[in-house]
């Protein structure tokens, strides 16, 4: 059975994204990604926390936000803060290493 992954970040420009991309097609690992802030490439619904099995987000600040604004729809839900600072362009190899190494406990 598959493990669906939803990762979040501010805008879903490029880390959220590129960790998407990164984890997409491994072996039972689905991949969504979206953003939290009003001018966000693709924001968060309910749909996709639903669908998530795991909510992997980039700070600390982006739980906050997404307990404000979607706790109802958490209940039961595993979120995890990857600690990742947006210091990287969409897919820098620093960034995929740094991604690799905060996401392998949880895959």
């Amino acid at each position: 059975m598959d493990r669906n992954l939803l990762f979040l970040c501010s805008r879903n420009k490029l880390r959220s994204p590129t960790a998407e991309a990164l984890f997409r097609g491994r072996p039972g690992i689905e991949t969504d990604s979206a953003g939290l802030s009003p001018d966000t490439e693709v924001m968060l619904s309910p749909e996709q926390i639903e669908w998530a099995d795991l909510i992997l987000v980039m700070e600390k600040v982006h739980r906050v936000r997404l307990n404000r604004k979607f706790g109802k729809h958490l209940a039961g839900k595993r979120v995890v803060v990857l600690d990742v600072p947006d210091d990287y362009p969409f897919m820098d190899p620093e960034l995929v290493r740094l991604l690799e190494a905060r996401c392998a406990p949880f895959l």
